[in-house]
């Protein structure tokens, strides 16, 4: 292997010995992994441009470069096939600097195939090479569901997934509510529903006019029949709508489809925003962390909407830039979408508004990562902290338990984990107690933490598969010498316990006769309380939810035709007893498996 005095001058002689032509660019580290991959329409310019000394490059950039031991480089004839060579590279090398988009991250779409007899109104997240037509993204600022709701409310149209090509004997709740046009009984021809498909589709595509007039009739009918329940249920439908058309941009035509993308960043962190118009109005945004180090925005953008743009998206008509960017990306795009896409980077009027828009999107965003950052800084140090003071090596990992039961009754107890001084929500873990008999919080504990330590090291289970550096009990000597044997007979003779007595916030160790007394203001005190506080929450929390179910059972059960099933489908439906005890008819024959008599029987328990 050379030595870096020797890379640097291979590196020098390289860079005198660049072409000027088109191409891709390929940067390695010293076990000669590709590190970094970039286009250029000069190759010299712009692969000199990386190793001039510059106080303006970014830290990342910085960053890479010095971890550079070599390049290479490929000459292409054109700006657009160096595009695809880039696109392909970096899919393929996966650079640690290159912008790698995650793909798990998609948005819903609505799917209507017009080739059905009876279309009907999906929601997806693939889009797979069919002829049906698709609206969206439908981002966040914009639900899906809402719209669909809209739309089956407006226009009725079938909600479910029956074979139309056979005969049945009645038609659905739907219908009987008046939410349903029943074609699956040919109450409709085709022909017909396919007209009010086509208003959807209009609808979708900016023109709410019809769907507006539908609803406040449908409202007023109700109203004038004393029917308010129903009545409310479309003014609600009409708020939802008037949210939805405020996000029209009244300055763009109502069929303009577009996404305005921003780029903003402070040389560690770097954020794409995407602001989605379609049909006229905004359908939401997507901020998007890149690690990138380009030395521009421009590429960073490119290489951005390369790979934004895949089989999980449609790209729209329009891209709006917040940086001008190479017309060889339209020309890839018209080449691999075969589709005209127009990409500017407009300097004013309603365009430049909505990048505008976008861009304080990505500022936004870029802002609450710094502070985030700051934040697991300062808790990390404190985590540390309180490792110090407790004579641990670190304090990374850290599990608090609690118990909660009224009158033994519902036992369980609950394990809340912070991580670096944070929460960890996905490795909180709840136990129900098995083998205690009456309320005895002692013996109670003992189970919980004898079952977790059996799944230490051992378990599939990522969050019980984890040693925690310090567990922390609620309690004083006498608890935290029960949980100390409990942990020695499980085999968990190395875990490092403490307790931390609430009375007066003592903290207590194992074989140390003297507590810890730390300030009230101590910033590890107060991790410690955050810890305990979260876990006697967490342990009310689930304790309620069972007590709850239990009496939901009770209640529900009284209810002619309500088994356990449909009382679970209730509960998973309204959450709350209360909720179904206020529900309407037409609410709960909304819930899957709720027959039109079953939502009578409970409407009518509760109010007999």
């Amino acid at each position: 292997m050379d030595s870096i005095d020797n890379y640097t001058d291979k590196i020098s002689q390289k860079l005198k010995a660049l072409p000027t032509f088109s191409g891709v660019y390929v940067m390695y580290d010293q076990r000669g992994e590709i590190i970094y991959v970039g286009k250029a329409k000069n190759l010299k310019n712009r692969v000199s441009q990386y190793f001039r000394k510059s106080s303006s490059h970014s830290i990342k950039v910085k960053a890479m470069v010095s971890h550079v031991a070599d390049f290479d480089f490929i000459i292409t004839t054109n700006e657009v096939e160096a595009l695809v060579l880039e696109n392909n590279l970096i899919k393929k090398h996966k650079p640690h600097y290159n912008i790698l988009l995650k793909d798990d991250k998609s948005y819903p779409y609505i799917r209507i195939d017009l080739k059905e007899k009876y279309p009907t109104i999906g929601i997806v997240r693939r889009l797979p090479h069919d002829n049906a037509l698709y609206f969206g993204p439908f981002m966040v600022g914009v639900s899906v569901r809402e719209v669909m709701d809209l739309i089956y409310a407006g226009f009725h149209l079938r909600t479910c997934t029956k074979d139309m090509s056979k005969a049945y004997k009645r038609p659905c709740l739907n219908h009987d509510m008046g939410r349903c046009l029943a074609p699956c009984m040919r109450y409709i021809s085709s022909e017909d529903y396919h007209e009010i498909v086509y208003k959807v589709i209009a609808f979708l595509r900016g023109d709410d006019s019809e769907i507006r007039q539908n609803l406040t009739e449908l409202m007023l009918k109700a109203s004038e029949r004393e029917d308010f329940e129903t009545a409310i249920y479309y003014r609600d439908r009409l708020v939802v709508l008037d949210k939805l058309v405020r996000e029209q941009v009244t300055a763009l035509p109502k069929d303009i489809n577009a996404d305005a993308i921003s780029y903003t960043t402070d040389g560690e962190y770097s954020v794409i925003a995407v602001l989605s118009i379609r049909g006229g109005k905004t359908l939401g945004k997507d901020t998007t962390v890149i690690e990138s180090t380009t030395i521009d925005a421009s590429e960073a953008i490119s290489q951005f909407i390369v790979q934004y743009y895949d089989d999980t998206r449609k790209i729209p008509r329009q891209i709006f830039t917040s940086h001008v960017v190479s017309s060889a990306l339209t020309d890839y795009i018209k080449e691999h979408f075969a589709l005209k896409v127009d990409i500017k980077c407009p300097m004013r009027g309603p365009q430049r508004k909505l990048v505008e828009i976008s861009g304080t999107n990505a500022r936004y965003h870029l802002e609450k990562l710094i502070l985030d950052r700051d934040k697991r800084v300062k808790n990390i140090s404190i985590a540390d902290e309180l490792a110090s003071v407790l004579s641990l090596p670190h304090a990374h990992r850290i599990e608090c338990y609690d118990i909660s039961n009224v009158s033994g009754t519902d036992k369980v107890a609950s394990m809340v984990v912070f991580i670096d001084g944070e929460k960890k929500v996905s490795h909180y873990r709840r136990f129900r107690i098995k083998t205690v008999e009456g309320a005895n919080d002692f013996a109670s504990m003992e189970e919980v933490l004898k079952r977790r330590v059996a799944h230490i090291d051992n378990d599939t289970d990522v969050s019980l598969s984890s040693r925690p550096d310090l567990i922390v009990i609620d309690g004083g000597k006498g608890q935290l010498s029960s949980a100390k044997r409990a942990c020695d007979e499980a085999g968990g003779t190395d875990l490092m316990l403490v307790g931390l007595a609430k009375k007066d916030e003592l903290i207590y160790r194992v074989g140390m006769s003297e507590p810890i007394m730390l300030l009230k203001t101590s910033a590890p005190l107060k991790l410690m309380q955050r810890i305990r506080d979260e876990a006697h929450r967490f342990a009310i929390t689930y304790h309620r939810s069972l007590r709850l179910d239990r009496m939901t059972r009770s209640v529900l059960g009284e209810i002619d035709g309500i088994g356990d099933k449909k009382i679970k489908a209730l509960y998973a439906h309204f959450r709350s007893l209360d909720a179904i005890r206020d529900a309407s008819i037409e609410d709960l024959g909304e819930v899957k498996g709720i027959s039109l008599r079953d939502a009578e029987n409970i409407y009518r328990h509760f109010r007999d």
